[in-house]
């Protein structure tokens, strides 16, 4: 089939499922996740592997876009207030989910070292972009909104050095390689700060264009070349490219007067580009595995779950956070996707015993989370009252607005 017909098809079939999934009551993005599970392997078989294969360039720009989104949350002067604390959570749900999984497999159902670490550590990294289009959506505001965020870019952060440390471990007890605790370190260093480097001069570079930039199509497809080349030279050098958007992300905020300009240019662009990216994300599960999984994958998922959040909830507790976020942060943190599912390419290629075992186990995961974890990202700003915060902010500027005009008038 014509590849724009196919491309416009699932764009149409992935539309009508957000549209029903707001019927029930449900985020957009488990509409398009359901839809695209109907045309792929699972049922009517329209989009086939070849096809994901095809279409990946829309999954890294749609991942990208949504990294330097989440990059325009770290706000210098609000950090200062949140920093320790943001840092403190996000390293006890990262924790609580590898040392409960980490237990369960090795000591409850008895799986070897190295297969028990490796999975553990891929359960540490959340797919922010299910989270963040449920905020959009709704229109989340206030101290629940602000903390999901800046957890969600850092815990992948972490999680790439838990996993790190976690692949030459399993490597080292499996006889694979020489012990080193310089690669065991060095790597995943080299990896995080060489993208954070990247993406700040990208950055400043887009600071500088952006200033002498009038028009919002000129700005617009700035910004999109700029978050182009980042994801680009990052896959190039071997970086992560979710690191460099949200660090360019990062500086765009805090250096560049109304930057909301720039991110609003994007967003006015990207809303086919999410429906499409979900959507053939739902193409690519196959329901095949619900079969192959058995209960060691079943336990992963609900070790998972617990870990995010029982740990969630200790380091909410631990630096006396607003108690709407100690309550229902863990619930917004359970989406997996893309950098577990990228993180198998070096299981692969490092681990291959158990390479395709764990593969399994994560796609199961993903299939469960991916489905599930914006049910329960909304019913987590639901509990915390901050749907529709945004539309409240709004309306209260407009009234003291009104208000200070009728003072003056009184007064005059």
């Amino acid at each position: 089939m014509n590849l724009l017909l196919k491309i416009s098809i699932v764009l149409l079939v992935g539309a009508i499922g957000g549209r029903v999934a707001r019927i029930f009551k449900l985020p957009n993005v488990s509409g398009y996740l359901v839809a695209g599970l109907f045309l792929g392997p699972s049922f009517f078989k329209f989009v086939s592997g070849q096809d994901i294969e095809t279409f990946s360039v829309i999954n890294e720009l749609a991942l990208a876009i949504i990294a330097f989104s989440i990059g325009s949350e770290f706000v210098i002067k609000d950090m200062r207030k949140l920093g320790k604390s943001i840092i403190i959570i996000t390293l006890a749900e990262v924790v609580g989910a590898v040392l409960i999984v980490f237990g369960v497999m090795y000591y409850l159902l008895n799986q070897p070292f190295a297969f028990s670490i490796v999975i553990a550590s891929m359960s540490a990294a959340t797919a922010p972009a299910a989270t963040l289009l449920v905020i959009r959506q709704y229109k989340a505001h206030g101290p629940l909104t602000k903390t999901i965020l800046p957890v969600v870019a850092l815990d992948d952060v972490f999680g790439i050095i838990v996993f790190g440390i976690a692949i030459s471990l399993a490597t080292l007890t499996t006889g694979q390689q020489d012990f080193s605790i310089y690669r065991m370190i060095m790597d995943p260093l080299i990896e995080i700060g060489g993208s954070l480097i990247l993406g700040i001069i990208m950055g400043i570079l887009l600071v500088l264009v952006a200033k002498k930039t009038s028009g919002r199509d000129e700005l617009q497809l700035i910004t999109l070349v700029s978050i182009g080349v980042s994801t680009g030279l990052s896959n190039l050098l071997g970086l992560s490219p979710l690191l460099t958007c949200i660090a360019m992300g990062t500086v765009l905020v805090n250096l560049k007067q109304n930057s909301k300009r720039v991110f609003d240019s994007v967003n006015g662009f990207v809303t086919p580009v999410y429906v499409l990216f979900f959507t053939l994300a739902g193409a690519s599960l196959d329901l095949s595995i619900l079969l192959s999984v058995g209960i060691v994958g079943i336990a992963y998922v609900f070790a998972r779950a617990g870990g995010k959040i029982f740990g969630a909830w200790v380091g909410a507790k631990s630096v006396k956070a607003d108690p709407m976020v100690t309550k229902n942060l863990g619930y917004a943190l359970l989406p997996q996707g893309g950098i577990s599912i990228g993180l198998l390419v070096i299981v692969r290629q490092q681990l291959p015993t158990y390479a395709a075992t764990i593969a399994t186990i994560i796609m199961f995961s993903v299939l469960i989370y991916e489905v599930t974890g914006p049910i329960f990202a909304k019913l987590a700003i639901q509990k915390a009252g901050e749907i529709n915060g945004l539309n409240r902010i709004e309306e209260n500027r407009k009234k003291s607005k009104k208000n200070l005009v009728e003072k003056s008038q009184l007064d005059g």
